[in-house]
């Protein structure tokens, strides 16, 4: 029997890993329905069958539906998305995961998503990260999945209130007071934030109302739904609430909730898309304040003349003017901002999981 060399069993694992890749890269996009618990999942991963253009209300996709995944085990990298959102707005990213290998789950959150946002902000928040790792837990249950899964290591991206999600998923810690704090001295600097659902006049005098409300009031005499923490496991040195999420990528991060001690504490690498022309979620707010006070964190691309949802595609000209007029400030595409930067950003994201979740063990 010939035994190898250290030098040689690295070579060979090498070639077996960029055989794997190539694989990966030739695969087709596969796409399910999954639905191991109340909230509905969609699963895009790598497939030998051969795709289809498949439209769903103004989205064009191009996948194999319901089609075998690829032989072997997969890493798992899940996408949380942002307020009202759904997982075809966050295809191009996914199809790019699904190509370099990964499967993709994107669970619709319970809530706030484009069917119902009855839950939409703070009360998502709460409920996300935890959907993630309930997630994680029937796919690591289902008997279709769970052999194709290695999910001692997994992904999360979030954009936007899925910034939320990954952040928290990381280790970082929100309260409410925190927002009512921001938005008592930033309220018009960042509205788009600050008033994120107060469409009318009466509704955001109410909001600017409730954030006046705590204005010079001690903490110790706020409610406890203003100064209770959520998100990661405080004073423990690996604050994660789950400890299989190994690497966190986030695009146009809502993160001005999150305390900075918690965000210093924060230590697995976590990867940032910042758009400079971002209205929804001013990024000197929100990026920057993860960059500054994160120190695993770092910057994958900031993208020159890109608006808050110019992350994501494909984004139908129908669904932007909609969403466009939800927000307060911001939301349409920006024009002159190239598509380009938006496909180099996918990639440094993917080139981001591969380097921190492979190889598989």
């Amino acid at each position: 029997m010939t035994v190898l060399s250290f030098a040689g069993s690295r070579m060979l694992a090498a070639c077996l890993m960029l055989l794997t890749f190539a694989q990966a890269a030739l695969a087709q996009i596969g796409m399910t329905d999954w639905r191991g618990g109340p909230m509905p999942v969609t699963l895009v991963y790598p497939t030998a069958a051969t795709a289809r253009t498949v439209t769903s209300g103004p989205f064009t996709l191009v996948v194999a539906p319901d089609a075998p995944p690829l032989e072997g085990r997969h890493r798992l990298v899940v996408i949380s998305h942002g307020t009202g959102g759904s997982a075809f707005a966050d295809h191009a990213l996914a199809a790019r995961l699904a190509q370099a290998g990964f499967v993709v789950a994107q669970p619709l959150h319970e809530g706030d998503n484009f069917r119902d946002q009855r839950l939409a902000g703070p009360d998502s928040f709460r409920r996300r990260p935890p959907e993630v790792t309930r997630l994680i837990d029937a796919l690591a249950r289902d008997p279709a999945w769970s052999g194709r899964l290695a999910l001692d290591k997994v992904g999360v991206h979030g954009m936007s209130a899925g910034g939320v999600t990954g952040i928290a998923l990381a280790g970082g810690r929100w309260r409410m007071l925190n927002l009512v704090r921001h938005c008592q001295q930033h309220a018009t600097d960042d509205e788009g934030f600050c008033f994120q659902g107060a469409r009318d006049g009466a509704a955001r005098a109410g909001r600017q109302a409730a954030y006046e409300r705590a204005r010079g009031v001690p903490e110790l005499f706020l409610p406890g739904d203003l100064t209770g923490w959520h998100g990661g496991v405080a004073e423990q040195p690996d604050p994660r609430p789950d400890r299989r999420v190994a690497a966190v990528s986030l695009a146009v991060p809502l993160a001005v909730i999150f305390s900075r001690e918690s965000l210093a504490a924060i230590r697995i690498p976590v990867g940032v898309v910042s758009a400079d022309r971002d209205e929804v979620l001013v990024p000197r707010f929100h990026s920057e304040h993860l960059l500054q006070h994160c120190t695993t964190c770092s910057r994958l691309a900031g993208l020159p003349g890109a608006g808050h949802f110019d992350v994501l595609w494909p984004w139908p000209d129908s669904v932007a003017r909609e969403v466009a007029a939800q927000q307060v400030r911001g939301g349409l595409p920006q024009p002159g901002f190239d598509p380009q930067a938006r496909e180099a950003a996918h990639a440094r994201i993917v080139a981001f999981h591969r380097q921190h979740l492979l190889p598989l063990p």
